[in-house]
C-alpha cells in the first residue's frame, strides 16, 4: 500500500488548513455560499437534502485496518455512526456539521486521507479492480498505475476547471470488474503480441441522461506511454469540451459530436508534442510506487479447516458458493463482505461494522481491504484454514450475508432521503426488493442477477448497466420507476433497453416478481443466467410479464 511521502503529508495538511480558514469565513459571514461553494466542493463538501455530505476519498479503494477504524471513529465523533460506501468506492457521511469538518479532515489526515477531488470540475477518485493484487485472472496489479494517476491528476494545474467532472478506471484484468466502459477514460490491461503488459485505452463512456459506452481509442498502449497519454486525452476534451450546456458537457460527448476517429487524430497528435516532456520521471516515481504494493508474505498452512468446515455447515457452504473468489495463491481466497443485509441501506456500514473489518483485516488479511464499486468490502488475502473463523466472526457482526451477485445485492444511491439531486427514493425500493426475495427463498436459485437503483437520471446508482436496471422519476408529484434491461457494465458492456412506462412505487416491487418469473420459465437450465437469457430471447417475453394487460390486449 501506497505510504505518504513528506511532501504528501504537507500538502494535505496545507489543504486542511486552507479550508479551516474558508469554514471561518463562511461562518462569519465574510463569505457567501455563492462564494464558499466551489471551496467547499474543492474538498468534497456537498449541501445535501437535509444537511451537508463530506465524500472522502479512498483512492482505488484501497485500505488498511487503521483507515477503516478512523473511518469507524469519524462516523462515531461528527456524524450519525456510519457512513455510506458508494460506487465511486468513496465513503460518504451523511450529517456533519459545517464547523466540524475541518477537524474530520484533518483526522483523516492523520491516517493519509482526504476528500480532495471528490467534487468539481476534476479528475476525481481514480477506481479500480476491487480485486487488484488477488485475483487469479489478473496480469498486473493495477493499483501502482492508479496511485501514479492519482498523483498525476491531484491539483493538476490545467485540469482544475475541466467542463464538467471527470473519471478514470483501471483493472489489471482482462475480466472487466472496474466498469471501464462507462468511464470517461477506461483503461483494460492486455498483453501485446510479444506479451508485455499495457492497456486498452477506451474514451468516452458514462451513464446519467445520455448513457454511452466507452470507445476504444488504443487497442495497445504501452505503460510507459500511458501518462501522456492520458494528458492528451484530457488536454484535448479541455479544449473541445462543451462549456454552454452542463448537460453536453462530458467528453462522452464531445466524442460523439466530433467522432472517435476525429478524437483519436487530436490525442495523437497532442500525445507526439507531449511525449517529449515524459523523460522518465515519471517510470521512475512509479517503480518506486510499485515497490509499496509488494504481494503480502502469504503463508503456508493446511487448508483442511476450510473443506470440513463446508462439509458440515450448510450456512458456511452457502456463504463459500457466493461471497469466496479465486485468488491467484491457490491456498488463499478473497472474500466479499456483503453489507447489503436483506432489508438494510445497500452500501451503508456502522461503526461497529467498520471495526470488526478492520480487526479481521489485521487478524487474517495481511491488513488489507478495498471498497468495491458495488459498495461490498473484500478481504483480497485470506488463507483457506482461516475462513471458518473469519465467517464466524462475520456472522456474529450481521456481515455474512450469502448474496453476493445475487438479486439482493443491490447497487443504490442515497436518492431522495438524502440527495438534494434526487426525484425519488431508491433506499426503501432495494430494502423492499431484498426483502421481498428473501422471504420467497428464491435468489441462489435464480444465480446471478444485478440490480442497479438509481432515485435520478444522473444514474449514480449504475442503473444503465444494471441486468435489471431501475430510474426513479417524479412523475407529477409521484414516484415513477422505470425499467431498464440487458445492460452489463463488464468486459462486454451493454446500455440496458427501456421496456416501457414506468411503475409506481408500489407497483415495483411486483412488477420485478413478474419479471424474475418470465426469467425462471423461460431459462434454458438453471445455468443460463438472466442475461444470458435476455440475450437470447429478446425484450419480449420479459415486457409481456411487465405488462400482462397490454400482452392480452394484443393478443
Amino acid at each position: 500500500m501506497y505510504k505518504y511521502n513528506d511532501f504528501d503529508e504537507a500538502f494535505v495538511r496545507e489543504r486542511v488548513a486552507q479550508f479551516r480558514g474558508q469554514v471561518e469565513r463562511r461562518v462569519d459571514g465574510s463569505l457567501t455560499e455563492d462564494e464558499f461553494k466551489p471551496l467547499r466542493l474543492m474538498n468534497g463538501l456537498y449541501l445535501q437534502l437535509h444537511a451537508y455530505m463530506l465524500r472522502v476519498a479512498i483512492p482505488y479503494g484501497t485500505l488498511d485496518s487503521a483507515k477503516m477504524r478512523q473511518l469507524a471513529y469519524i462516523a462515531d465523533r461528527w456524524d450519525k455512526g456510519y457512513g455510506h460506501f458508494t460506487t465511486r468506492q468513496n465513503i460518504q457521511y451523511n450529517w456533519p456539521k459545517l464547523n466540524d469538518v475541518p477537524d474530520m479532515l484533518d483526522a483523516l489526515a492523520d491516517v493519509e486521507m482526504h476528500a480532495i477531488q471528490t467534487s468539481g470540475n476534476t479528475i476525481r477518485n481514480v477506481t479500480a479492480d476491487h480485486f487488484a493484487g488477488a485475483a487469479a485472472d489478473e496480469i498486473e496489479d493495477p493499483r501502482p498505475v492508479a496511485e501514479l494517476l492519482r498523483q498525476w491528476s491531484t491539483d493538476h494545474p490545467e485540469f482544475q476547471f475541466l467542463p464538467r467532472k471527470f473519471k478514470i478506471a483501471i483493472t489489471g484484468s482482462p475480466n472487466d470488474r472496474a466498469v471501464t466502459k462507462a468511464h470517461d477514460i477506461g483503461l483494460r490491461m492486455v498483453r501485446s503480441d510479444a506479451g508485455e503488459p499495457g492497456f486498452e485505452v477506451m474514451v468516452g463512456g458514462g451513464l446519467g441522461r445520455t448513457p454511452m459506452i466507452g470507445k476504444v481509442i488504443r487497442d495497445f498502449l504501452p505503460k510507459e506511454d500511458l501518462l501522456p497519454y492520458c494528458e492528451a486525452i484530457v488536454s484535448v476534451y479541455n479544449r473541445l469540451g462543451r462549456r454552454d450546456n452542463k448537460y453536453k458537457a462530458r467528453i462522452k460527448v464531445t466524442v460523439h459530436e466530433n467522432g472517435i476517429d476525429t478524437i483519436r487524430d487530436l490525442v495523437e497528435t497532442r500525445f507526439a508534442e507531449l511525449r517529449g516532456e515524459f523523460t522518465g520521471a515519471d517510470q521512475e516515481l512509479l517503480a518506486e510506487i510499485e515497490q509499496s504494493f509488494a504481494a503480502p508474505d502469504f503463508k503456508t498452512a493446511s487448508v483442511s479447516p476450510f473443506a470440513a468446515h463446508r462439509d458440515a455447515n450448510p450456512a458456511f457452504q452457502s456463504w463459500s458458493d457466493t461471497n469466496l473468489s479465486e485468488h491467484k495463491n491457490p491456498e488463499y481466497a478473497i472474500v466479499s463482505i456483503s453489507i447489503k443485509a436483506h432489508g438494510q441501506t445497500p452500501g451503508d456500514a456502522t461503526s461497529d461494522q467498520m471495526r470488526v473489518m478492520a480487526d479481521l483485516a489485521e487478524r487474517y488479511g495481511h491488513d488489507e481491504l478495498r471498497i468495491s464499486h458495488e459498495q461490498n468490502v473484500i478481504l483480497p488475502h485470506v488463507h483457506k484454514g482461516d475462513l471458518p473463523a473469519v465467517y464466524a466472526a462475520l456472522r456474529e457482526a450481521g456481515l455474512a450475508t450469502a448474496n453476493i451477485g445475487l438479486i439482493s445485492d443491490i447497487i443504490a444511491c442515497p436518492g431522495m432521503d438524502y440527495c438534494a439531486l434526487a426525484t425519488a427514493r431508491s433506499i426503501p425500493i432495494a430494502q423492499e426488493i431484498a426483502t421481498r426475495f428473501d422471504e420467497l427463498k428464491l435468489e441462489h436459485e435464480i444465480g446471478e442477477l444485478k440490480i442497479k437503483i438509481s432515485g435520478c437520471i444522473n444514474a449514480c446508482g449504475h442503473h444503465h448497466v444494471g441486468h435489471i436496471g431501475i430510474l426513479g422519476l417524479d412523475r407529477a408529484g409521484v414516484e415513477n420507476y422505470q425499467i431498464t434491461l440487458g445492460g452489463d457494465g463488464t468486459e462486454t458492456a451493454a446500455v440496458g433497453e427501456r421496456a416501457g412506462p414506468g411503475f409506481s412505487a408500489e407497483e415495483i416491487v411486483p412488477a420485478i416478481e413478474r419479471l424474475i418469473g418470465a426469467y425462471l420459465e423461460h431459462r434454458d437450465g438453471a445455468e443460463e443466467t438472466f442475461l444470458e437469457t435476455y440475450r437470447r430471447l429478446g425484450m419480449n417475453p420479459f415486457k409481456a410479464a411487465l405488462y400482462p394487460e397490454a400482452a392480452a390486449h394484443a393478443a
